[in-house]
This record gives C-alpha cells, sequence and structure tokens, in this order.
C-alpha cells in the first residue's frame, strides 16, 4: 500500500463485562501497557488509553487496510487471556461483546487525548451510561435503549443528557 496516505483516528470505548469494577488502580497500568503492546504488534498506534474500573477508552491511529473489529476482539481476547493468567482477580475477567467506536480528524486529538486522560474528573459528575449515550447522541449514532440496558444492566440514568459536555 506505498501509494496510500491516510489519518484514521477512532475513540474505542468497551466496558467489563457486567459492568463490573474490576480494573483496579494499582493494576490498570499493567493492564494499559499490555494493551498497547496488543496494538503495537498489530502495527497500529495507540495514542492514548485511559479509563475507570468499570470500562476503557482507546485513541488508536488505524491504518486503512486494518479490520476495526478484528483489531478490538484481539485487544479484548489477548489481555483478557493476560488478566486471568495473572490471577488478579476471582473468577473470570472478560469484556462483554460489542464496543463503541467513534472517529476524529487530526485537528480533534488534541481535546481527544485530554477527554481520555481526565476520565476520573468526568466521572465526578456522569456515569458511563451517560457518557456513552452522550458519544451516540454527539455522533448522531441511532441506538436502540433495550440494547443499552442489556450493556448497562438495567441501571436508569438520573441526570439529564443534554448537561453532558464531552470536550
Amino acid at each position: 500500500m506505498a501509494d496510500t496516505y491516510s489519518q484514521l483516528y477512532v475513540q474505542i470505548v468497551f466496558a467489563v463485562k457486567g459492568r463490573q469494577s474490576l480494573i483496579s488502580k494499582n493494576r490498570k497500568d499493567k493492564i494499559y501497557k499490555y494493551i498497547t503492546g496488543i496494538v503495537t504488534n498489530q502495527k497500529q498506534k495507540l495514542i492514548a488509553i485511559n479509563g475507570m474500573p468499570d470500562h476503557i477508552h482507546l485513541l488508536v491511529g488505524i491504518k486503512p487496510n486494518v479490520s476495526l473489529s478484528d483489531l478490538v476482539r484481539d485487544i479484548k481476547s489477548c489481555s483478557s487471556k493476560f488478566i486471568n493468567e495473572q490471577k488478579w482477580i476471582n473468577g473470570k475477567f472478560e469484556w462483554p461483546n460489542g464496543f463503541g467506536a467513534f472517529s476524529y480528524g487530526h485537528s480533534q486529538l488534541t481535546n481527544v487525548i485530554k477527554y481520555i486522560e481526565n476520565q476520573e474528573e468526568h466521572h465526578k459528575t456522569k456515569t458511563f451510561k451517560e457518557e456513552y449515550i452522550a458519544f451516540l447522541k454527539l455522533f448522531n449514532i441511532d441506538f436502540k435503549n433495550e440494547y443499552l440496558l442489556r450493556m448497562f444492566d438495567f441501571i436508569s440514568i438520573g441526570r439529564s443528557f443534554s448537561s453532558c459536555c464531552l470536550f
């Protein structure tokens, strides 16, 4: 693909299965480092990674010959295998099926990186469900509430979506 030129930036978001808070502060750097290795081994560029105990955000520069679904599948399967091999939790660690993917232009990267880096601050006032729905609305992605209910374990939203400010 020597004659192909592209800049594809995608923020990938996914939760721990069952939305359990299993990514502890003292383990998250090891998990993020491992995920960085997975992305790098796939010859993609991890620009930012961070999250909360129950979900993760990645900003990845993706080459046009790569399937986003395959990349996310590899990230999830390899990282869950790594976490389970470490025996950091009782039981089995899993990521659920599905993920959010949101594309950006180069001029937006600084704001997206700051957003990902400041996850703890954002989640002082907003749940993951509120954040995720705000992304879907911001990117004009159609969704069905019944699928989100499954994803978010029937957690109700207490705050207004209109008060969400992503950037």
